[in-house]
C-alpha cells in the first residue's frame, strides 16, 4: 500500500523571521526535496531536526541521525563544501588558557614584569 500526501502546502509559511537565510534556505531545500514523501507535519519537524543537526550540532536516537543524513546528503551538499572552506572555530577551555599563560610568564618571566609597569 502507497500513502500519498497533500503537496498542495506552502513551504515558505513556515519561514522564521529570525532564522538567518542561510538556515532557511536549506530548510527550505529540504522540505521541497521531500514534500511528496512524507506527511506536511512530519516533513517540518525532519527539517528543523535536520538544521539542528546542521547549524547547531544537536544529536539525537542513531535511528532519527541515520534517517535525516539519508535525507540530507543531497540537500546538504553544496552547503558542507562551502563550509569547509570557512574559518573554524577553536574553543580553549579556561583551565588550558590559564595553563598556557602560566607557562608562557614561566619561560619569559621578564615579559610579566614587564606588562604590569605602572599599572599600580
Amino acid at each position: 500500500m502507497t500513502q500519498t500526501f497533500s503537496t498542495d502546502w506552502d513551504v515558505d509559511k513556515y519561514k522564521d523571521d529570525t532564522e538567518p537565510e542561510e538556515h532557511w534556505e536549506l530548510r527550505k531545500s529540504f522540505m521541497e526535496k521531500h514534500k511528496e514523501k512524507f506527511s506536511e507535519d512530519y516533513l517540518v519537524a525532519l527539517a528543523r531536526t535536520f538544521t539542528n543537526i546542521e547549524f547547531l550540532g544537536c544529536s539525537y536516537p542513531p535511528a532519527v541521525m541515520i534517517r535525516i543524513a539519508e535525507l540530507s546528503k543531497d540537500v546538504a551538499k553544496d552547503y558542507r563544501e562551502t563550509q569547509k572552506n570557512k574559518l573554524q572555530r577553536t574553543f580553549v577551555s579556561a583551565q588550558n588558557a590559564a595553563e598556557n599563560k602560566i607557562k608562557k610568564r614561566q619561560a619569559d618571566p621578564g615579559s610579566y614584569i614587564s606588562n604590569t609597569k605602572g599599572k599600580r
